[in-house]
Parts: C-alpha cells; structure tokens; sequence
C-alpha cells in the first residue's frame, strides 16, 4: 500500500487506498473487496494497460455503526423493491456463490407476490455484474452472440445446467418453477443474465426474455435475447 484516506460520510466511512502490485492480480483484489462482509460497494482504477506495474484507487464504502437495527418501513407501492433487505443479501450471496439458491428462496418466501419479480430481478442483475467484473471484464469486446455463448453460457453453468439452442439459451433444471406461483417465474436468472450482457454491448440495453417456463409445462426454461 503506498498510501490510504478515510473519510466518514452520512452513511458510513470512505476509505481510498493507492496500492501497487501485479496487474494480473486486480481481479483477486475486486473479488475479495466486494465479498468482505462490512464493504457495501467499492471502485477500482488501473494505470494503462500493458504497464508491469499496476497502481489500483479502491474506493470502499462500509457502514457506519449502529446502536440498534433499523426499522424498515413498508412498501409504498406495489412491485417495489427492498433495497435494505437486498444490500444485506448480497455479502451472503458472494459469500456462497455458487451455491447461493438457498438465500435467494428464502428471500423469495418471505417477499410480498406483487415485489417478487421485481426484486428478484433486481438481485440477479446485481449477481450477473458482480459475475461479469469478477470474471470477464477484461476481455475483448463481443457482439450480442458472442457475450452470450463467452459469457453468459459460462457464467450461467457455474450455478445451473445451461445450453445454447440457436441464439437462445434453455436451463433444464431451474430451482424456481413450482413454487406456489403463477407463469413464467425465473426471475433471478433473467436478472442475472441481464447483468452479465448489459455491459458488454458498448452501453446498448439488452433485453431478456423467458418466453418458455417449466413452471407453465414447458420441458426446459428458455431466454430469448433481444438488443
């Protein structure tokens, strides 16, 4: 470390450090950043690439000390989201990853029907970027079908059995269907993948579909892409 800055804002503490090192071990650092429990969010700048020596700005935010938890008042509106409750899940989850369908289902148990798409859409783009920082940021950039078959087929398989079919992707053993709801309900999945391509098509939105869902009799969940 060559050297460091803490500063204590409104909702917790900033500190900035400048640290050198081997470039190839950026990656090793973001992980173990965004994964320590007290570190909310964090920003990493490198120097230029191709340099030997790789001097890194993290910026992390960790939250200040409570006396009490705070109460956490209702939702206003139907579909909201919980952005406290979700901003405590996702330590958990990076924590767990792979093996994270544990927390997402009792998160989705314990959410109202009218917020459960939307915030469990929420928590798998959150999931699909963290997945795409962690592991594929520092490639080339693709076209739509090449982030998908480089990138989201990859990542996708890390955590459910996935195959391309044509320009779709069909998962065959979704731990969502069959829940006690209603349609198409893999949310989290086409959240995840939402988060994975979004930042790989030079900023143009991508968008996700689940036109087929074992949970409406259909033999595999399949996610249709358009940009």
């Amino acid at each position: 470390m060559l050297r460091h800055r803490i500063a204590t804002e409104a909702d917790g503490v900033v500190l900035t450090m400048v640290v050198r090192g081997n470039a190839n071990a950026l990656l090793e650092l973001e992980e173990r950043l965004g994964t320590h429990p007290l570190v909310r969010s964090f920003e990493a700048l490198a120097n230029a690439p191709g340099a030997p020596i790789a001097p890194i700005a993290a910026k992390v935010h960790a939250p200040a000390p409570v006396e009490a938890p705070p109460v956490e008042p209702p939702a206003t509106s139907p579909g909201a989201i919980d952005h406290k409750r979700v901003e405590r899940l996702l330590p958990q989850l990076a924590r767990s990853y792979p093996n994270m369908f544990l927390f997402v289902h009792a998160l989705e148990h314990e959410l109202d029907a009218a917020d459960r798409a939307p915030t469990l859409r929420y928590i798998g783009q959150r999931v699909g970027a963290w997945v795409y920082k962690r592991d594929f940021s520092l490639g080339a950039q693709l076209t739509l079908a090449q982030a998908i078959r480089h990138i989201a087929l990859p990542a996708m398989r890390q955590v459910v059995q996935a195959e391309l079919l044509g320009e779709s992707l069909e998962i065959p053993d979704s731990p969502f269907p069959h829940r006690g709801q209603h349609g198409a309900c893999c949310h989290f999945l086409a959240g995840m993948l939402d988060g994975l391509l979004r930042t790989t098509q030079s900023g143009d939105a991508v968008r996700i579909t689940e036109t087929r869902c074992r949970n409406t009799g259909a033999a595999a969940c399949r996610f249709e892409f358009r940009d």
